[in-house]
């Protein structure tokens, strides 16, 4: 298979309008602007064609690993604001609608990602909560105090952790069709 890599933004791609049968976004549409990247989308694909926009989150549940973890992270980053998330995103239905898409539908489904400890700490190092918002020793000292977490509560070789994959479908209507605009 040949890939031709482009490097570009959702908003303005710089590809052919009316070209795609398919775009998708995975663990990304948050950062976009999204009347913007709708926009794109609707231009690169003909119509019939769809975009699907997806997302895989863990879920902070009672009791729980991602609970303990998100408690953890607030400690260190007061102003983090990304935790207790469900994993759904019904804002996404309503970008995707004001950008002229329809036959829009979502599926969504549950499962345990098992981390050996080791394996979750290096996840929640690289977290934007961590290691893209404090500095190099605070990411330290917060792995320290996530080990001492795992070991004293949640001890094994395994944690599971519960996530949920979240996706929405739609449909660029014909040609014709304008995208509308829904007062806000």
């Amino acid at each position: 298979m040949e890939i031709d890599y482009r490097v570009g933004t959702a908003e303005a791609t710089g590809l052919p309008d009316v070209s795609y049968d398919l775009v998708t976004a995975g663990q990304c549409w948050h950062w976009f602007d999204a009347p913007k990247a709708g926009a794109e989308m609707r231009r690169l694909l003909r119509p019939g064609g769809r975009v699907v926009i997806a997302h895989f989150d863990w879920l902070p549940l009672p009791g729980n690993v991602v609970e303990a973890t998100e408690e953890l992270i607030l400690t260190f980053n007061p102003a983090w604001t990304l935790g207790g998330g469900t994993g759904l995103y019904p804002r996404w239905l309503t970008d995707l609608a004001t950008s002229g898409f329809t036959g829009i539908e979502t599926f969504s489904f549950d499962l345990d990602v098992p981390y050996p400890p080791e394996a979750w700490r290096g996840r929640i190092r690289a977290s934007a909560g961590v290691g893209a918002s404090l500095p190099p020793d605070e990411v330290e000292r917060f792995d320290e105090a996530l080990g001492r977490v795992l070991r004293d509560r949640f001890p094994g070789e395994v944690v599971h952790v519960p996530h949920r994959t979240w996706a929405v479908v739609a449909t660029r209507g014909r040609a014709d069709t304008p995208a509308r605009r829904i007062p806000r």
